[in-house]
């Protein structure tokens, strides 16, 4: 059975992984499938998907999903391994997004650079190896909303921040001791964020080979 996410924090796995005709393959995988049937829905040479299909599993991307006989020959069969994949954001290392080095706290980049530390974090806590009573448990809030006007955005975020400022105190514990050493308990971290949202792109079409995808070479 397929993971949920696989996240990728070593730079040659990434490498693997960035090309548009694997990720073309990667897509096409999420049931099992052969070579042979990659190379006629891609319209390409059974040799180079091959070639792809072959570093893929190599980095992990792609596992073995069983065997079918076809005419005289035994195929073998693929299906990724993740139902998706993300990149930490630790594969940059210090050319990263730091949100400590971004000075204006309510600008997009900012919040954007909270994002990455929010997902390299969680990276990280999903490759430790799961420790007896270690509290891990994770929330997730998400919404979509409008605003009428200005003042009723400004109004909903003074409430908005005052409500979680008071449920932290009256739940919590402080994050430091008096003498700056780490106070009991298991540490979380907390980002909130709004932002105007922008329609996604409409969906390629599934048929359609990934854009570049011919110019690959193996």
């Amino acid at each position: 059975m397929a993971d949920a996410i696989d996240c990728v924090e070593d730079a040659a796995r990434a490498s693997a992984l960035l090309s548009p005709l694997r990720l073309e393959i990667l897509r096409l995988a999420r049931q099992p499938i052969s070579a042979s049937d990659l190379s006629r829905i891609l319209k390409l040479p059974r040799q180079r998907v091959n070639y792809h299909v072959r570093q893929l599993a190599r980095s992990g991307f792609l596992r073995q999903a069983g065997r079918r006989r076809r005419r005289n020959m035994i195929e073998q069969r693929y299906a990724a391994s993740a139902e998706g994949y993300v990149l930490s954001p630790e594969l940059l290392g210090a050319v990263g997004a730091d949100w400590r080095h971004i000075e204006d706290a309510s600008s997009a980049d900012y919040l954007l650079a909270l994002c990455c530390q929010m997902e390299a974090d969680l990276c990280r806590l999903r490759r430790e190896p799961e420790k007896p009573g270690k509290d891990v448990s994770i929330l997730s809030l998400k919404s979509q909303f409008r605003f009428a006007n200005e003042g009723r955005r400004q109004a909903c975020a003074r409430a908005l921040r005052e409500a979680v400022i008071r449920v932290i105190a009256e739940h919590t514990t402080p994050y430091q001791r008096s003498d700056g050493s780490p106070s009991p308990g298991l540490p979380y971290r907390l980002v909130l964020g709004w932002y105007p949202y922008l329609p996604e792109a409409s969906a390629r079409p599934s048929n359609e080979p990934a854009g570049g995808s011919r110019a690959e070479q193996p």
